[in-house]
């Protein structure tokens, strides 16, 4: 094991981001994730990685150069590769074949795209259900980043003493998850799930990530206030941060995972005006942030840190905690202590979800009479698509892109055409009690003349 405390830096990207329009996907891949992969490119630095496949596939059609950066640093071992479902799914949002079938899809286009099959995976969102680990497990996954907000608050002590609640209309307390640092800070029996790998019941290792790091970092990179204060967070404040967290790490593990958080933060704000402040800004251009996720890995170093990856401090770990406490975790929630549930619960959730659960059960009933024919395949990726997350978020009063949705509705027309063509060609199309293409098709119609009706936020 590292004599120095291990520290890890995982931003992770979505290209499928709520409010991005696809025509600036491309600009998101050249501003956001070719300077973070030149900055480590060029320095003595060492992250992870995680995108999802669909961004990766973006990557390859629209900026191949970007791609070849990101191969290039996994094959010199600068970057870990951190897989997640293909399309960014609320996985506890949809159903559990889905969610294996879109894991193993992400796993497949890493090693298409750049030759190497992730072993440590990402949970979109941190939804949280106790099939997940099984999911991950059977995929091909060994490991899984945890979120540790989660975690703490399924302990009755922590969620008393920090006051916060749940609830399916509450996205986020992102700006109050400091009041568990405060709770946990000198007690070695909580932060060792910080500080050391665990292993769930069925064999998976995770590690864990939280919040009351990553927010401070988030704000910096920004270099924005909290709303609360005169000033912008500054790297002073993050050195103070670090040394803080040495003592804790070297009475109870190895090593911290302060940053887990959007890969877009690098180069853009992103969704950082709509999230903290309700404000129609979206993705503008923040090139200084680059600098400042470079002074945030030379502050860790400088303090020292020895810049890891999940999958190595696992290995190096001579602690791994047997932890059957995630079974505790609360279904339903997800990070920033909030609630998958709230996703499931906007508007374009209750209007969508039903659509895709409908077809989604018409590819099962058809494979009991066809077997898995491509045009059944093709049907599955497309309603999988057509689950993506950002077309359903976020709630009022802002919303996801009128673009967002779109895709959304032509992924399920594409999945309804893809059944209506594996019933003719398996010779069942007038079998409609199976699965009636033509009436779905009026049901999509209906959906998307009340969805485009709609004014979105922004417009």
């Amino acid at each position: 094991m590292s004599k120095k405390p291990q520290i890890i830096f995982m931003p992770h990207a979505n290209i499928q981001y709520s409010q991005l329009d696809p025509a600036r996907r491309a600009w998101v891949c050249e501003n956001c994730y070719r300077p973070l992969f030149e900055l480590v490119r060029d320095g003595d630095y060492r992250i992870a990685f995680e995108a999802s496949g669909r961004t990766l596939e973006v990557m390859h059609d629209e900026a191949p150069a970007v791609l070849d950066l990101l191969s290039g640093l996994i094959r010199e071992g600068k970057i870990e590769p951190i897989g997640s479902p293909f399309i960014h799914v609320m996985l506890t949002n949809i159903p559990p074949e889905i969610g294996i079938d879109t894991l193993r899809h992400g796993l497949d286009a890493w090693e298409k795209y750049t030759g190497v099959r992730p072993e440590t995976g990402w949970n979109p969102e941190c939804g949280w259900a106790g099939w997940l680990p099984d999911a991950y497990l059977e995929a091909g996954f060994k490991s899984l980043v945890m979120d540790a907000d989660s975690f703490f608050l399924s302990f009755p002590e922590i969620r008393e003493a920090t006051g916060l609640k749940y609830d399916v209309q509450g996205h986020s307390n992102k700006n109050h998850l400091f009041k568990i640092e405060e709770y946990i800070k000198d007690k070695p029996e909580f932060l060792r799930y910080l500080t050391n790998p665990s292993v769930a019941p069925n064999g998976l290792k995770m590690i864990f990530r939280s919040d009351c790091m990553a927010n401070p970092m988030l704000w910096y990179l920004m270099g924005a206030t909290e709303g609360m204060r005169k000033d912008p967070v500054s790297l002073d404040e993050i050195r103070e941060m670090f040394l803080k967290w040495q003592p804790r790490i070297a009475k109870s593990g190895s090593f911290i995972m302060p940053y887990a958080e959007d890969a877009e933060y690098i180069g853009s704000s992103a969704y950082f005006y709509v999230k903290q402040f309700n404000q129609a800004r979206f993705f503008e251009p923040e090139p200084a942030s680059v600098n400042r996720f470079r002074e945030l890995l030379d502050m860790a170093k400088e303090v020292g840190y020895e810049l890891s990856t999940p999958a190595e401090v696992i290995r190096s770990a001579e602690t791994v905690i047997e932890n059957d406490l995630i079974e505790n975790i609360e279904n339903g929630v997800a990070w920033h202590g909030g609630t998958a549930k709230a996703w499931a619960n906007t508007s374009y959730s209750r209007i969508l979800d039903p659509v895709c659960r409908s077809i989604f059960d018409g590819v099962i009933a058809l494979r009991k009479h066809l077997g898995n024919t491509p045009e059944l395949e093709k049907a599955m990726k497309a309603v999988t698509s057509a689950y993506v997350s950002d077309s359903r978020w976020p709630p009022l009063p802002t919303s996801p892109g009128r673009f967002n949705v779109r895709e959304t509705l032509d992924d399920l027309y594409l999945a309804n055409r893809m059944l209506e063509e594996a019933m003719a060609k398996g010779g069942i199309a007038e079998k409609r009690a199976i699965y009636s293409a033509p009436l779905m098709l009026t049901q999509i119609k209906l959906i998307e003349q009340i969805l485009m009706e709609q004014k979105y936020f922004g417009e």
